[in-house]
């Protein structure tokens, strides 16, 4: 899918209109903004480290080249022209090339909208046009809100790594959830 490609709109529960579409290297520095607002804020994220300019232009390249190759996909969420949320599929090789890693983040002042859940979805579409029959994620077992989001789209809980993150002094459980593929191929 080509960068900058409209993929739908929707209005938000709270009457705000939303554009998903894929990134474009325009979005680099409201992509700055928004990944290091979300960890000022200290959001349950992999990462806790705000990111240089340089550091995101080498993850957007990146994410941009997998895309083309057919082994990513990613989702933006915009609003007003700026980016709010952004979520991923990463396709596995070899013996997991059935098997894609799901990943999301919303801005403070977008969750509990329907921005997650419809991002969700697209994502699951993807998936299916890139014959993944398997969508892993994994999540804080402190996380109650996104945990509840994956299960509206039929993520089920199938493992834990205990104390397998460590985060303000405190070790968190660390969910593994998956979901199986079983419906035929769609275009988004």
């Amino acid at each position: 899918m080509r960068t900058g490609t409209l993929i739908k709109t929707l209005d938000a529960k709270d009457g705000r209109n939303v554009i998903l579409r894929t990134p474009k290297w325009e979005d680099l520095d409201d992509l700055i903004e928004f990944i290091n607002s979300i960890i000022e804020e200290g959001a349950d994220l992999g990462t806790y480290q705000k990111v240089t300019r340089e550091q995101e232009a080498e993850w957007l390249g990146q994410q941009l080249a997998e895309t083309e190759k057919g082994n990513r996909f990613v989702v933006l969420a915009e609003v007003h022209g700026k980016v709010v949320a952004n979520a991923s599929i990463v396709k596995y090789a070899g013996y997991l090339a059935h098997v894609g890693e799901l990943s999301i983040a919303i801005k403070n002042g977008f969750r509990d909208i329907g921005v997650g859940t419809e991002m969700l979805k697209t994502l699951i579409s993807r998936a299916e046009n890139m014959g993944l029959k398997m969508l892993t994620l994994t999540v804080f077992s402190t996380n109650n809100r996104a945990k509840h989001v994956y299960e509206k789209v039929e993520f089920r809980e199938t493992g834990c790594i205990p104390n397998g993150l460590y985060k303000n002094g405190k070790f968190i459980d660390h969910i593994i959830m998956v979901k199986e593929i079983t419906r035929a191929p769609k275009s988004i």
